[in-house]
């Protein structure tokens, strides 16, 4: 019987939930539509950030602020395959208020290609990131934002460029 490391579960774990994603998607797709798909899809990236951030935060022993934020989203993308760097921005008074990812592989955009519906990147992008983006920045406080910062991979930029800031109001 052939035996199992941790490396190939892990393998095996992240190439499921990688397939199921897209699967949902399609069945629900064929079953009804593109945009029914979509918005369901959306509502399912309300929650799953939830559950990674907190998995994450109690990991490292974290709760609130960008640099949690910044400790916890690292690992997220390293997990889930992206290649990423991130820069900080550091003011003296007030510490880190702003951390930008620059994305120079995506997963999910690979996904996309390889299934030929590389066509429907952006808007899948535009709805599920933000969204799921969104829900990271609000796990580490009320006054975190996200937003792109101009570039997408799925718009055929080279990156994407993904910032959170603190807001003040």
């Amino acid at each position: 019987m052939t035996r199992f490391t941790d490396k190939d579960r892990a393998e095996y774990f992240h190439r499921s939930y990688k397939t199921v994603d897209g699967l949902w998607f399609v069945k629900t797709e064929e079953q009804f539509d593109f945009d029914t798909a979509l918005d369901l899809d959306r509502e399912v990236w309300k929650v799953m950030p939830k559950i990674q951030a907190r998995f994450l935060k109690k990991k490292f022993g974290v709760d609130k602020g960008i640099d949690a934020l910044g400790k916890c989203f690292s690992k997220k993308l390293e997990l889930d395959g992206f290649e990423f760097e991130v820069e900080r921005s550091m003011p003296e008074d007030s510490g880190s208020s702003h951390i930008k990812f620059i994305i120079s592989k995506c997963p999910w955009y690979d996904i996309l290609l390889k299934s030929k519906r590389d066509h429907l990147s952006d808007k899948i992008g535009g709805v599920i990131c933000s969204t799921e983006y969104g829900v990271w920045a609000s796990e580490f406080g009320p006054d975190i934002r996200f937003s792109f910062d101009g570039s997408r991979i799925c718009q055929e930029d080279s990156t994407c460029i993904l910032s959170f800031k603190i807001h003040e109001d």
